[in-house]
């Protein structure tokens, strides 16, 4: 096999769905390890939830929906530093905890401890009542054009709504071919009410995302300072592998302040919008890749990864046949798959 420099993607907790179960080796040490540190919490095991059947009431709860997604993205990170030459590490929304721990900047069990103390947090009620949530709403059309009346319903959406108050809305994930807003329980009835409705292949937009917490946005601050002080004894170290935040920023090997990086993974990437396609687009340009290999079961975060470089024009695929073609002979994309 022909040697090849990658960037690794790491999914959130977004591809949690019935074809995502059973992709834990429960003998592997990190699984029975990170059961160990759930049965000291009271906490049903990662592998019975994994090799149970998906149930959305279980799985897609934070408390169990994040540390899955984040012990399967470690274990594909694993295998992904075996098969390439790694030279650099993403994640999508919640991933880049993932990142955090694979790239050495938090230990194993530190990682572990970040995504359950959030997952316990998003649990509970936001300040003002309810859970909030997520709206999923395209950018382009089936062919991956960029659609500028759905950036503008998006855009006009927003303003309308404002940023303060009951009902108020924000973005929260900006995955390039889509974005995800976010809002409070009344928030999120809006972006369905005021979003111009619209079909792209066989699914409807605006479409709300099941049992997802406003992420990167306002909405999150109240969780700050519990987190913080979860992980105040924490040791931070710059990262064995360069890591790309979700404003885009490189964060190398040998130019980290480990302090500088703790401020934002307990601060900014709580509140402010992940730009995901952003990240993307810094790793194509400053890495010049042979290929995004992206961790997770599911083909979600591959086709954004296909967005991106589509938009990207990146070794001239402008187009999303031209991506498609690309796959078949030469792939710039690859999913890692049990």
């Amino acid at each position: 096999m022909r040697a090849t420099r990658g960037i690794l993607v790491l999914p959130g907790r977004g591809p949690s769905t019935a074809a995502s179960r059973g992709t834990l080796p429960a003998e592997h040490d990190w699984v029975r390890h990170t059961d160990e540190l759930r049965a000291r919490l009271g906490l049903p095991g990662l592998a019975s939830l994994d090799a149970a059947p998906f149930d959305p009431r279980v799985h897609l709860q934070p408390i169990h929906a994040l540390p899955l997604a984040w012990l399967t993205g470690m274990l594909d990170a694993e295998r992904a530093a075996l098969d390439h030459g790694i030279a650099a590490v993403l994640g999508n929304g919640m991933g880049f905890i993932t990142a955090l721990t694979a790239t050495g900047v938090i230990g194993f069990d530190d990682g572990f401890a970040y995504v359950q103390e959030l997952g316990r947090l998003q649990q509970r009620p936001l300040p003002g009542g309810g859970h909030g949530g997520q709206v999923i709403y395209p950018r382009t059309d089936q062919a991956w054009r960029p659609d500028e009346a759905l950036a503008a319903s998006v855009a006009a959406t927003l303003t309308a709504a404002g940023g303060n108050g009951r009902g108020a809305v924000y973005a929260s994930v900006e995955l390039g071919g889509f974005d995800v807003l976010a809002g409070d329980d009344a928030g999120v009835e809006r972006l369905l009410r005021h979003l111009a409705p619209v079909r792209v292949g066989e699914r409807r937009y605006p479409l709300r995302l099941p049992l997802q917490a406003p992420d990167h946005t306002p909405l999150a601050t109240h969780l700050v300072p519990e987190l913080a002080a979860r992980m105040a004894r924490t040791g931070w170290e710059r990262p064995q592998v360069t890591l790309i935040d979700g404003a885009g920023h490189r964060w190398t090997p040998w130019s980290t302040d480990p302090s500088a990086i703790a401020a934002y993974a307990l601060g900014a990437f709580l509140t402010t919008p992940y730009r995901f396609a952003t990240a993307l687009r810094v790793g194509l340009r400053e890495e010049a890749p042979d290929l995004l290999v992206v961790g997770g079961p599911g083909t979600g975060l591959s086709a954004l990864c296909g967005q991106a470089i589509v938009a990207e024009g990146y070794r001239g695929i402008r187009t999303r046949a031209d991506f498609e073609r690309a796959q078949t002979s030469d792939p710039v994309v690859l999913s890692i798959r049990r």
